[in-house]
């Protein structure tokens, strides 16, 4: 079998370098990432796994949407197998990868501490584990356990921002804990303290909660999923019920079984003050501050059931007192068939979000690249600002999709609407994959670190010179 998974991947591969005009040696391992002229729109911006290649760059738009329905909803999960001897991950020329940790327990969310430490949850493990890169930044050096009998932790974050944090903070599935910490220690300095002793008054459904800091350090943002994929079931109100509830809870805000979900909420640092930051969000896994602008930033999964290419996933600002639409409506005024009707004093009311993802395609984590980098992997200057975002991949479309890391391109801080294959080859073939990235996050020397919770792995890409895409 693994001869075979292994042919499969070469064909694919050999398939997309003459499809897009690379050499087979640029497949195998680093491809020019700059082959098109324009990004892939409409149809073919969508596309799928075997599409995929470093430097394919891509633009979704809301007028690319198709009809509910248009195709039948799919139930397609991926197995996950062992990687096959001699396959490689494929990245832009100028860059390298190589695996940085190996043998975790489901890595998922991963944050660098300023000493240059590597944060690890290990969800299912309920474990945070820190691991300290050697001199050189390529492999590990000593690996510890900071903290365990965690219930699902997801988000990491270091308060108060900045070079000297005190606490680390962990999102766990209903609650928010931190931790007394020392730059450079390898355990808490204290007991844990419980922030948000409970962030909604459900579980169940969407379970990852990442945190997040305003770049002053004044506000907590904690990402809340929904418990449902649409919301099914959810009663409906009256019109005096919803602006009662709106001014209570934010405009659009669900309700029942979905109160204080499908939302990004804001407390300050000590958890007091809670309240809905945006909603209509249905699940936030990632959340990234801009560092130079501020902006607060999500990556999101949007929800199944309407055919493969609805609804687009995304990566967005995420706007104070802003409603993305989930459940009644979707990218900007498209109403889901399943709730026509209930919500029509919402139409003209949704934001839409910056850059559109192929439907299914899973994204979690995301992170920006500096605008100062330093050390020696650090990438060229026209990466400096953009976000890298892993997706984690489809389980719910026909033709395979996601799986890679891709980057989000911005122009004076403002998103294109673009984004970009970054590091690719985690799909072997129809049904196969070896790994699902999950993390992404920027090392002390400028690399990016990726982990993925098939294998249990963390990937590290560095600039090592040459060709570079530029704008």
């Amino acid at each position: 079998m693994r001869m075979g998974v292994l042919s499969g991947i070469m064909a694919g591969a050999i398939g997309v370098a003459a499809s897009i005009g690379l050499g087979i040696g640029a497949a195998c391992g680093q491809s020019p990432p700059a082959v098109l002229a324009a990004p892939l729109t409409g149809a073919a911006a969508i596309g799928d796994w075997r599409g995929d290649a470093p430097g394919i760059t891509r633009r979704i738009t809301p007028h690319d949407l198709p009809s509910p329905y248009a195709t039948p909803s799919a139930s397609n999960p991926v197995r996950v197998v062992a990687p096959p001897p001699g396959v490689a991950l494929r990245v832009p020329r100028g860059f390298s990868i190589a695996r940085f940790a190996g043998g975790l327990g489901r890595p998922r969310m991963i944050r660098v501490a300023p000493n240059g430490d590597v944060f690890v949850a290990e969800t299912g493990a309920g474990r945070i584990r820190v691991l300290r890169p050697s001199s050189d930044g390529r492999s590990v050096a000593r690996s510890e356990t900071f903290a365990d009998d965690l219930e699902g932790p997801f988000g990491i974050a270091f308060y108060p921002p900045g070079g000297d944090p005190q606490w680390v903070y962990v999102a766990e599935h209903n609650a928010v804990v931190r931790f007394p910490y020392r730059s450079g220690a390898l355990k808490p300095a204290g007991a844990p303290e419980t922030v948000v002793p409970q962030l909604a008054e459900t579980t169940g459904g969407h379970s990852t909660r990442d945190v997040a800091f305003s770049l002053d350090g004044r506000r907590m943002f904690v990402s809340v999923g929904s418990g449902s994929n649409d919301a099914e079931g959810m009663a409906r109100k009256g019109p005096d019920e919803i602006r009662g509830w709106e001014a209570a809870h934010g405009l659009g805000a669900a309700w029942g079984g979905e109160t204080g979900r499908a939302d990004v909420l804001a407390f300050d640092p000590n958890g007091r003050g809670g309240r809905a930051f945006a909603t209509g969000i249905r699940n936030c896994v990632g959340l990234a501050v801009q560092p130079t602008a501020g902006a607060l930033w999500c990556s999101t999964n949007e929800r199944d059931g309407l055919g493969d290419n609805l609804v687009p996933d995304y990566v967005t600002r995420v706007r104070e007192g802003a409603f993305y639409g989930w459940p009644w409506w979707y990218i900007g005024d498209h109403e889901d068939p399943r709730h026509a009707g209930a919500r029509p004093d919402l139409r003209g009311r949704i934001t839409v979000p910056d850059v559109l993802l192929a439907s299914h395609s899973a994204p979690l984590a995301m992170t920006f690249y500096p605008a100062a980098p330093s050390g020696a992997a650090a990438f060229p200057a026209d990466y400096r600002g953009d976000a890298f975002v892993a997706l984690h991949g489809s389980w719910n479309r026909h033709e395979r999709t996601g799986y890679k890391v891709v980057r989000v391109r911005l122009r004076d801080g403002a998103p294109t609407g673009v984004y970009e294959d970054f590091v690719t080859g985690f799909v072997l073939d129809a049904d196969h994959a070896w790994g699902r990235p999950v993390g992404v996050a920027v090392a002390r020397d400028g690399a990016l670190l990726i982990s993925e919770d098939g294998n249990g792995t963390i990937w590290r890409v560095a600039y090592t010179g040459g060709a570079h895409a530029a704008r």
